[in-house]
């Protein structure tokens, strides 16, 4: 039996589909996050400048890793489209291309995490954090093909609606993180001590255990069966991975867009201090956290849309559309209104220093305001993947963040007296910026538009 596609029950039925497919992905998203808060909550416990050395650390990880990682993300219109459409040889091709792109990505990555302290003081860093940082990072090199690995098969898993095995492993995987990071920071279990170096092993590590449990899964559950084939010189089809790379560049694109600009506003933070950097980054961790629920719905919205459309259903995916953005602007109103009232509370979670607590007080607010615009826009790129049309964020984020929020929100941190909020409201007029030019765009060449449904044909074809 069909779901209904218009009124009001085809939106109570679209909702419940979105929760069922995004609360596992938000919760493993959380999950994620949380061993991020465990490792700053240890190395915060080690000294305030390995604190701030992780964070301008973790922008030039993310921006690098995380743009490898939105390529793979180009089986997604592939994966998904193909189980709408019951095609399960090609979601596992899709998938075998994913991973041999994801090997070729870890090289550049590789060299790039090797430049980091030469990258971190061309970016204006104080030498001694850059120093650290560079520790950091290199320990974890050995771990990029495992992460970029496990991510292609999530997002294999994730659009055959099958979310709930990357939940369970990031659960398991926070207990080796957590135990990890104690052993090797502090120097427990006759380990010697080894601070902000014993965190990067740590963080590998699990990236590697991430991996192999996942698998495991896979294998032990029989997960792949029905979208499988024998590997074959197809995985290897240089016009297959191209098309990857045509799909899956824009998001990476897009993601690293989003990714640098939070990462630059971080670089602009550490040249008004150290306790500006730590409050920027307490605040950013905390505005992280939150996005995890928009994020884990965008890619429900994804995986929906797409499996909407490869099984020719397309006034029912504009009903979808319309409900996960109103979901994700809705959650994030909610986590605005926490921003503001525990702006003083939340920060001392993370450190007793009250200098940083009270900076970072005076800018949870402001980042409260941007919340709405960040649970919109993430829904929206979930809606163009699940399309297959990825290039609108890309040029939406760069505008948003790169014309304006970045040049607006230094000269106000760097050129007057704003400082540390000033920053943040350019944040908060980027983000309004994209959030807004991705409606408009949805709202006109959403799913079920013509144009959308010859375009979404290319794609699966």
């Amino acid at each position: 039996m069909s779901a209904p596609t218009s009124g009001a029950p085809a939106f109570i039925a679209e909702i419940r589909r979105l929760a069922a497919l995004g609360v596992p992905v938000a919760l493993s998203q959380l999950a994620v996050m949380a061993m991020g808060f465990v490792d700053l909550l240890m190395v915060g416990r080690v000294s305030l400048d390995a604190f701030a050395a992780v964070g301008i650390a973790n922008p030039w990880v993310f921006g690098t890793l995380f743009f490898a990682q939105g390529i793979l993300m180009g089986i997604d219109p592939w994966v998904s489209q193909a189980h709408g459409a019951g095609d399960g040889a090609r979601a596992g091709l899709a998938l075998q291309r994913g991973i041999v792109m994801g090997m070729i990505l870890s090289v550049p990555v590789a060299f790039l995490w090797t430049i980091t302290e030469d990258a971190l003081l061309t970016l204006g860093q104080d030498p001694e954090l850059a120093r650290q940082a560079a520790d950091y990072v290199r320990m974890q090199i050995p771990s990029i093909p495992f992460f970029l690995c496990y991510s292609a098969l999530r997002q294999y898993l994730q659009g055959r609606e099958l979310v709930r095995p990357g939940l369970w492993v990031m659960l398991i995987a926070n207990f080796f993180n957590a135990a990890f990071n104690w052993v090797l920071i502090f120097g427990k279990l006759g380990f010697p001590a080894l601070g902000l170096v014993g965190a990067g092993i740590a963080t590998g590590a699990t990236r590697v255990v991430s991996l192999i449990l996942l698998v495991g899964i896979v294998h032990r559950l029989a997960l792949h069966q029905g979208a499988w084939l024998p590997w074959s010189r197809a995985a290897l089809d240089p016009a297959g991975l191209r098309a990857l790379l045509i799909v899956g560049l824009p998001i990476a694109v897009q993601m690293s867009l989003e990714m640098w600009a939070f990462g630059g506003s971080t670089f602009i933070a550490g040249r008004l201090g150290a306790t500006a950097v730590a409050a920027h980054n307490v605040t950013m961790h905390l505005a992280s956290i939150t996005f995890m629920v928009p994020l884990g719905l965008s890619q429900a919205a994804c995986v929906r849309i797409g499996n909407l459309i490869g099984a020719g259903r397309n006034e029912q995916a504009r009903v979808a559309t319309r409900v996960a953005i109103a979901m994700g602007a809705g959650v994030m109103s909610i986590s605005a209104i926490g921003f503001v009232v525990g702006r003083e509370l939340l920060p001392s979670v993370y450190t007793p220093d009250l200098g940083v607590i009270g900076m970072a007080a005076g800018i949870l607010p402001i980042a409260g305001a941007f919340q709405i615009f960040d649970g919109t826009q993430v829904v929206a790129c979930g809606v163009l993947r699940g399309m297959g049309r990825t290039r609108p964020a890309a040029v939406m984020n760069f505008v948003g963040y790169w014309v304006l929020a970045l040049p607006i929100g230094g000269w106000l941190a760097l050129r007057t007296d704003a400082g540390l909020p000033g920053l943040w409201w350019g944040l908060c007029l980027g983000l309004a910026v994209v959030a807004l030019g991705l409606l408009v765009w949805v709202a006109r060449r959403g799913p079920g538009s013509e144009r959308a449904m010859l375009e979404s044909r290319a794609v699966g074809a």
